[in-house]
C-alpha cells in the first residue's frame, strides 16, 4: 500500500501525457505564418500541421483545407504522422496495463508479482510514448528554424513554431515522468524484502556463543 499513491500519481501522468499527444497530433498549429521582412501581411494568419492546413483572416471565418493525396506529401510529414499516430495507439495500450496493475484493480487476481510487472510494462511503455512523441516534434522544429534562418527561402515562406510543438514538448516530458514512476514502483516492489516464517510445528534449532547448534533437550521424568 505504501506504492499506491506513487502508482496513481504515474498513471494520473500518463492519461495527461495521453491526452496531450492525442491533441497534439489533431491540432494544425504545428507550423505557424511568420510576419518578416517585406511581409506585412498581419491580417492573415496559416496554420499548418499534420492533417490540415488553415487561414484564419481578420475579418472571416477560420478556413481549413485536409492535406490531399497521401502520396504526395512530404515524407517528413507522413513520417510525423506515422510517429504521432503510433504514440497515440501506444499510450493507451499502456494506460490499460498500467490500470490492471493496480492493487485494488483485480484483473490479475491477487498474484501482486504480476501486478508489479504489469506496472513496470506500462512504464516502460509510457517512456518509448514519450519518446515517439518527441521524435516528430523536434524534427519539425528544427526544420522550421534552420528554414527561418535560411536567407534562401522566401519571407512569405517562412514559418514559426506553433502551440502543437510546445503542447508536444509537455506531453512528452509528462509521460516521461508517468513512466519513470511507474518503472520505480515495480523496482522497489521487487526490492521490498519479503519475511518468511518458518512452518508450524518446525523448531529452528538456537545457536551458541561458539556458533555450536544446541539440540533440544528431553523432559526428565523421575519417578517415585
Amino acid at each position: 500500500m505504501a506504492f499506491y499513491p506513487l502508482q496513481m500519481a504515474g498513471l494520473v501522468l500518463g492519461f495527461l501525457g495521453m491526452v496531450g499527444a492525442l491533441a497534439t497530433t489533431l491540432l494544425p498549429q504545428w507550423k505557424v505564418s511568420a510576419f518578416v521582412g517585406s511581409n506585412i501581411i498581419v491580417f492573415e494568419r496559416i496554420w499548418e500541421g499534420l492533417w490540415m492546413t488553415c487561414v484564419r483572416q481578420a475579418k472571416a471565418a477560420l478556413q481549413c483545407k485536409f492535406h490531399g493525396s497521401l502520396l504526395a506529401l512530404p515524407p517528413v510529414l507522413e513520417a510525423a504522422r506515422a510517429l504521432m499516430c503510433a504514440a497515440v495507439a501506444l499510450s493507451l495500450a499502456a494506460l490499460l496495463v498500467g490500470v490492471c496493475g493496480v492493487k485494488q484493480v483485480r484483473c490479475v487476481g491477487s498474484n501482486e508479482r504480476a501486478k508489479a510487472h504489469l506496472r513496470g510494462t506500462s512504464g516502460a511503455l509510457f517512456v518509448l510514448t514519450g519518446l515517439l512523441v518527441l521524435i516528430p516534434v523536434s524534427w519539425t522544429a528544427h526544420i522550421v528554424i534552420r528554414d527561418f534562418y535560411n536567407p534562401a527561402v522566401h519571407a512569405g515562406q517562412k514559418r514559426e513554431l506553433g502551440a502543437a510543438l510546445f503542447l508536444g514538448w509537455a506531453s512528452a516530458a509528462v509521460l516521461l515522468v508517468g513512466g519513470g514512476l511507474l518503472c520505480g514502483s515495480c523496482c522497489c516492489h521487487r526490492k521490498k524484502p519479503r519475511h518468511r516464517y518458518p512452518a508450524p510445528g518446525h523448531r529452528v534449532p538456537h545457536v551458541g556463543p561458539r556458533g555450536e547448534a544446541a539440540m533440544p533437550r528431553k523432559a526428565s521424568t523421575s519417578y517415585v
